[in-house]
């Protein structure tokens, strides 16, 4: 049992199933740029999609190459599905306590929670919100502030390690991993069907 006055979440992996629809994606594009797919893949969990493709890509196409997996990926959002017990937490929390904090674009990150019939949170922080993306502490800095509360008194929901580190560095209060168990958090759920809410009080269980 936790105590937490804001609830953050990371939405891939956490609240919606995106991973068929990133494979799709950035298959795509690596095979376009002479990338090893299984490779590129294997990085782009949890970081924002510039961040990968300027680790990749060489000036001057670098821009070209951020463009085209932000077309893929949108056009592949239709794809995602949500994970088991996403859509009935969120039905339960009150507006203005929570938020959800991505990694990816503004218009991925609606795509792919409207695809998954979650609902829009009154706060949602995307890599278009902050200067620095995951594992910088400044998006669940922004989301807390923006939902008008201090990190310390937050709780995080993450399934990544650039996520994790984010949440630390930002001094949330709690991090609650989600389905993998090799992360270093104070709690662990398989996913969100072991967590109830009641005020301040988060409930988990395996």
């Amino acid at each position: 049992m936790l105590h937490a006055e804001g609830l953050l979440f990371d939405s891939d992996g956490v609240l919606v199933d995106s991973d068929s629809s990133v494979e799709e994606a950035w298959s795509a594009w690596a095979r376009h740029w002479d990338l090893d797919p299984d490779e590129v893949v294997a990085q782009v969990h949890g970081t924002p999609s510039r961040r990968t493709v300027a680790r990749l890509i060489a000036e001057p196409h670098r821009e070209e190459a951020l463009a085209m997996v932000d077309r893929l990926e949108l056009e592949s959002a239709d794809a995602v599905r949500a994970l088991p017990g996403a859509v009935e937490l969120l039905a339960t929390l009150v507006p203005g306590t929570w938020s959800v904090v991505t990694s990816g674009t503004g218009p991925l990150a609606r795509a792919r929670l409207r695809a998954a019939g979650i609902p829009l949170p009154e706060v949602l922080v995307t890599a278009d919100d902050v200067t620095r993306g995951k594992p910088d502490p400044e998006p669940y800095r922004t989301a807390a502030g923006r939902l008008g509360r201090a990190p310390g008194v937050c709780l995080v929901f993450e399934d990544a390690a650039p996520g994790v580190a984010a949440a630390r560095a930002a001094g949330v209060r709690h991090v609650v991993g989600v389905i993998r168990r090799d992360l270093e958090v104070d709690a662990y759920v398989p996913d969100l069907r072991s967590v109830t809410v009641d005020g301040r009080t988060v409930r988990l269980s395996d």
